[in-house]
C-alpha cells in the first residue's frame, strides 16, 4: 500500500537520482546533467529533498536552519529525533511525488532528484540507527514501489565533503577545535556519523549494482558529470 495512483509500469519518464554525503558535489552534478541533457533535446525536471515544492520548503527551513559558527551548539542540541527527521522527510517526500515527480514521469520526462529514499535509510538507519523496518514502511506507505532506474552514488571522504562546507579539523562532536560554517545540523555531526552513511550507501550500491553508479566525488566535476551523462544515455535513448 503507497499514496502513489500510478503504477511505475505506466510512467513513460526515466527516474535518475543523485545521492551521497555532505558535500559530495549532488547539486551541482544535478545542474550539470540538466545542462547537458537539455542541450541534446532531452526535456528534464530537477528536483531535490527535502524540498522541491512550496510545503517542502517549508519543512526543509524547519529543519535545516542556516548554521554559523556562533550557534553551532545550540543547533546540535536542537536537531531533531531519528524518528522526526524520518516522518518529516517522508511528509516532504510525499508531496514532491504528488506535485513533480509523478507528473513529470507521466509526461514522459527525465526527472532527476537530489536524493530520495537511499537518503532515508542512509542517515537514519545506517546513520542513526533507527529500525530499517520501521523506515521501509514510512518508504513504503510514502512511494509505493517506485524506484529510479539509475542511482549515482557521489562517494567521498567525510572530511573532503565536511571542509567544502566551511568545516575543517572536525573531530568527534567539536573535539578540540569548534567548527566553522555549515549548511544545518548534519554538518556539525561526528566524522563517525559521517563515516556510517558513507559505508550504508556503498554497501546499499554493493547489493543492487545494477542499479548504482559509483563515482569518485573528488574528481572534476565535469569529468563526473560526463560518465553520469554516458550512463543515463544508455536508459533514455
Amino acid at each position: 500500500m503507497g499514496l502513489m495512483s500510478t503504477e511505475p509500469s505506466e510512467l513513460t519518464g526515466t527516474f535518475i537520482t543523485i545521492e551521497g554525503g555532505e558535500g559530495s558535489g549532488k547539486s551541482t552534478l544535478s545542474r550539470l546533467l540538466q545542462n547537458s541533457l537539455n542541450k541534446i533535446g532531452h526535456h528534464v525536471t530537477l528536483c531535490r529533498e527535502p524540498g522541491g515544492t512550496i510545503l517542502g520548503e517549508q519543512l526543509r527551513a524547519a529543519l535545516f536552519s542556516q548554521a554559523r559558527s556562533e550557534v553551532s551548539t545550540e543547533i546540535l542540541q536542537a536537531a531533531p529525533s531519528p524518528l522526526t527527521e524520518l516522518l518529516v522527510f517522508s511528509a516532504a517526500r510525499a508531496q514532491l511525488l504528488k506535485e513533480i515527480i509523478l507528473p513529470a514521469l507521466g509526461d514522459g520526462d527525465t526527472v532527476i532528484c537530489d536524493r530520495y529514499t537511499d537518503s532515508t535509510f542512509a542517515y537514519q538507519h545506517y546513520g542513526r540507527g533507527l529500525d530499517r523496518q520501521v523506515i521501509e514502511t514510512a518508504v513504503r506507505l510514502t512511494v509505493g514501489n517506485l524506484k529510479p532506474s539509475l542511482t549515482i552514488l557521489l562517494d567521498l571522504e567525510p572530511e573532503q565533503g565536511l571542509a567544502r562546507h566551511g568545516i575543517v579539523n572536525q573531530k568527534d562532536l567539536f573535539g578540540e577545535t569548534s567548527p566553522v560554517g555549515g549548511n544545518n545540523y548534519l554538518d556539525f555531526e561526528s566524522l563517525a556519523f559521517h563515516q556510517k552513511i558513507r559505508e550504508g550507501y556503498l554497501e546499499m550500491a554493493s547489493l543492487e549494482p545494477d542499479r548504482w553508479l559509483v563515482l569518485d566525488a573528488g574528481e572534476d566535476p565535469d569529468v563526473i558529470a560526463r560518465i553520469a551523462l554516458d550512463a543515463i544515455l544508455q536508459l533514455i535513448e
